[in-house]
Order: structure tokens, then sequence, then C-alpha cells
């Protein structure tokens, strides 16, 4: 089956999100674009392709639906931070043994800074690096997978809408991956994003979310302001009144 080179452009942007961003927001060059895409397009398309018929291709590129892009930004928008320092990370195997002695540790500290993740094949637990060394007594050293310490919970807090709006968790996660922020775990309840980063990054992240977030409020705030009204003087300018 031959591919077309519009249909091969648009998958590869579909797969580099900060692609669409830099061509969402504008600041994309569609030469350079076409530079970068060339070789992986005459390889998909079993031919030397000409620049201008991919610079073309990008122009064309169908990303976010208008009402989609608005209600992503609404949900961003509506989005509030705060951070945690002092976290830990432990990773153990699952067990029919360590899934009895994780319910005893939410039995102990449920009401305390916790989260469990359970895989298929091992168990996660987020929580107060404090009480890392307790959690961590609680199985053998064979059965703990992974242990990390001074990390940083960022937590988002979002309007209900992300529930049924998706795309706005990836958004989230591109304004991190821009800055070259590595994620250690991040893990989604209800209507909170939780990202655990290292303590050294908190400050670039906060940076880099609050932009963010700022960002979608100052479109929005303009989006409702609508157009500025013509000043009705501006014709009379330089003319002396009679």
């Amino acid at each position: 089956m031959v591919k077309s080179i519009s249909r091969v452009v648009q998958t590869l942007i579909e797969e580099d999100p900060p692609l669409q961003d830099a061509i969402r927001r504008g600041y994309a060059n569609y030469s350079s674009v076409a530079r970068l895409l060339r070789p992986r397009v005459s390889e998909a398309v079993g031919r030397k392709v000409k620049l201008s018929g991919i610079a073309t291709s990008v122009r064309r590129v169908k990303l976010d639906a208008p009402e989609r892009t608005s209600d992503i930004s609404s949900v961003v928008a509506g989005s509030v931070l705060s951070v945690r320092t002092d976290v830990a990370k432990l990773s153990v195997e699952k067990t029919e043994k360590t899934l009895k002695a994780v319910q005893e540790l939410i039995d102990k500290s449920w009401s305390g800074f916790l989260h469990i993740l359970v895989g298929s094949s091992s168990i996660t637990i987020i929580l107060d690096q404090r009480a890392v060394a307790g959690a961590a007594a609680s199985f053998e050293p064979e059965e703990v997978l992974d242990r990390k310490e001074s990390l940083a919970a960022l937590m988002i807090q979002s309007p209900e809408e992300i529930i049924d709006t998706p795309g706005c968790i990836s958004v989230f996660y591109r304004a991190l991956s821009r800055i070259g922020l590595n994620i250690e775990e991040t893990v989604s309840c209800f209507s909170e994003t939780i990202v655990l980063i290292s303590m050294e990054s908190v400050g670039k992240a906060l940076a880099a979310l609050t932009e963010l977030i700022s960002t979608a409020r100052a479109a929005i705030n303009k989006e409702a302001q609508g157009p500025l009204p013509k000043n009705r003087n501006m014709h009379t300018l330089g003319k002396r009144n009679p």
C-alpha cells in the first residue's frame, strides 16, 4: 500500500508532542520542520521527497479541534499547584505476603501522605520520607525492588472537568518534558494529578507549570473580553477642531 506524504507527516507529528506544541503555538518554522521530517518521510513513502511537499503537508496538519483546545485550556486555567517536599518512593514485589503488608501499612498510615500503585507484578508506595524506613522494614530485603528518597510531589488540583476532557494531563507532562525534567512517578486521583520529581527539580518544575497555567488564564481572559472596541477619535487625530 502506497503511503501519502500528508498521511505520513500527520502521523509523525502526532507521535511528537513537543513538535505539536511548537506548531500549535505558532513558533515552528515549516521549512525547518520539513527538513527534520524529510528522512523519515522519504523512508516511509519509499522515495526521495521534496522539502516543499513536506512543508505543505506540515501546514495542513490537523491538531486538536478548536473546541477541544478550548476545553483543555479551561481545565488548565482552573488548576492549582501545590508541592510537598521530603517524599520517598518504595517499590516491592507483588505477592500475597506483600499485599498483606501493604494493607497493614494503609491501616496505620491512612491519615498521612500515602499513595499506593498496584501493578501486575509490583507495588509502589509513595509516602512521607520520615516513614519510609519503617515501611521498608515491613518487607524482606529481597522483596524491595527500588527505594528512592529526597523526592518532591507536585500536586495539580484541577476542575472535575478534567475527568471527561482528554489531553489535559499530557499538557502538564509536555510542559515538564520541555525543560528536560525526569518524572520519577505519577498518579491520578479523581481530579488531582500527582507528579513525583527530584527535590533539585522543584524550582524549574513549578516555574514551568505556573507559566503554563498563567498563559491559559490570560488566553481565557482575553477571549472573554472579546475584541477591543475601535477608538472613534482615531480618525480625527491630527485634525483641528473647527
